[in-house]
């Protein structure tokens, strides 16, 4: 494995590592796809779309193929807000979550807080809590237009909350692959880093500005890599994440 790809479980296979973004208006759809790759044994990722319009029990049905299920909402609110809502998603069994940073460090020690007691109460382990640096779709031209001082990179402002989040107690950052090797150097390697905006070579980067490969975002220190189109979209999307983990594998070794 990469010294720099983070240092997961031993149990965290290679496939699992790929967590496929169902971004689907309903839970048909979802699970259709969910059960073509389900002999390859990929992670899942359930966003405000299907999440909205479904709720939880399209996350049960796709814990029912035994594999990690993201739900990402990145929860933005006043303190008290987010940790209600972080105690209610932990209670009904959601093990993977995230919140934005800009919510602010107050924000993020409640929600790791919510998060570890809702856990102990029902018996469960803590979830893994992750904070969202900054939106892949945006670029340093967002951040002038955000009033941030000129000479204010992406990278040094991602850098910046992600340290941030690691000081709350989140275990890890939703980031770009670009910004993951300055993160994995500052945060260590058991830092989780997850890592949207993937691309294999030659597709389309639609609405994406920070886009990767997914070879070039393991080799920069990425834990987890989120696919959503290139593999929905296909005309055959498990030939399509077949090719992605094969990727994922050669980069790790």
């Amino acid at each position: 494995m990469s010294q720099l790809s983070g240092s997961l479980a031993p149990s965290v296979s290679v496939n699992e590592r790929l967590f496929v973004a169902l971004d689907y208006p309903d839970a048909d759809s979802a699970l259709a796809l969910a059960e073509k790759l389900a002999p390859l044994g990929v992670s899942f990722k359930v966003g405000m779309q299907l999440f909205y319009a479904e709720g939880m029990p399209v996350v049960r049905k796709l814990q029912g193929y035994g594999k990690t299920v993201f739900v990402d909402l990145k929860l933005h609110d006043i303190p008290n807000t987010v940790a209600g809502a972080v105690d209610s998603l932990v209670r009904q069994g959601v093990d993977f979550l995230n919140v934005h940073t800009q919510g602010g460090p107050d924000m993020m020690e409640a929600a790791v807080q919510a998060a570890r007691k809702a856990a102990s109460a029902i018996g469960k382990p803590a979830p893994k809590l992750i904070a969202v640096t900054l939106l892949t779709s945006l670029s340093e031209k967002h951040l002038r237009e955000f009033l941030f001082a000129e000479g204010v990179s992406v990278s040094e402002y991602v850098q910046h909350m992600a340290l941030q989040a690691k000081k709350c107690g989140m275990d890890g950052v939703v980031c770009s692959a670009q910004e993951a090797a300055v993160i994995r150097e500052e945060c260590g390697p058991d830092f989780l880093l997850v890592t949207p905006g993937i691309r294999p070579a030659g597709a389309d980067e639609q609405d994406q500005s920070r886009v990767i490969t997914p070879a070039q975002a393991l080799q920069n220190g990425s834990s987890y890599l989120v696919v959503g189109r290139p593999i929905t979209g296909a005309a055959d999307p498990l030939a399509s994440a077949q090719s992605i983990v094969a990727e994922m594998r050669g980069a790790l070794g």
